[in-house]
């Protein structure tokens, strides 16, 4: 939208150009609700299974869990996974025409899909999604003070000479956007906004399922 002021007696427009969007809904927007309570003890019960996983955390000095480096077939080991990501491809079907895409007779379809548990002292570094179109978590629990999710302005690295923004910018023009979704959220981006967790400075987990989807 644009907005006019008055100079030297003339009008002049200044518009925003190349928007970032960020879905935010409650999963239960689109399709069947998902049982946090039930997905929560699916992650923890799949946490404490996986030795593989465990190792790789441990290797890497990832403080929690993630099945991001040792499971690839989580709806075909809990029924409710499989019920969320058929909520999950309808929040996405309706991003991508937000978005505007023309993706011809394809469709986005989902490529990967893991969980993160979050401890204390836990932290999500500050990564972007390769090889993907869309990217999201959604998210099955988020205690009172658990960390939010950051994401930061594209062109930060080309604002070389650039100012700082004042305290009370407009939302649209801070360089760091801070969000705090609830228990049974799904946020959705595209896939090269970077973003991370900051450190979880509460004594309680914070879970979430993360996913990516590609142009089939």
């Amino acid at each position: 939208m644009g907005v006019c002021s008055a100079y030297d007696g003339a009008m002049s427009n200044i518009k925003s150009l190349f928007a970032t969007r960020l879905y935010h809904a409650a999963l239960s927007a689109h399709g069947k609700p998902i049982d946090t309570d039930e997905l929560a003890a699916s992650c923890f019960s799949i946490a404490e299974d996986d030795e593989a996983g465990q190792d790789w955390c441990e290797e890497n000095g990832y403080a929690g869990y993630t099945s991001y480096a040792s499971l690839d077939d989580l709806p075909y080991r809990f029924p409710i996974f499989k019920d969320l990501v058929a909520v999950l491809d309808k929040h996405v079907a309706a991003f991508a025409k937000d978005l505007e895409f023309d993706l011809g007779d394809r469709k986005l379809v989902l490529d990967s899909l893991w969980l993160n548990i979050l401890p204390e002292g836990g932290i999500h570094t500050s990564h972007i999604h390769p090889h993907s179109v869309i990217s999201g978590t959604t998210y099955v629990t988020m205690p009172e003070g658990a960390s939010a999710i950051r994401f930061e302005d594209p062109r930060l690295p080309m604002m070389m000479a650039a100012p700082g923004r004042v305290k009370d910018a407009r939302e649209e023009l801070r360089p760091f956007i801070y969000v705090a979704p609830e228990a049974g959220d799904v946020l959705l981006w595209e896939s090269w906004l970077r973003h991370e967790v900051p450190m979880n400075m509460i004594e309680e987990d914070r879970v979430s399922v993360s996913f990516n989807y590609n142009w089939a």
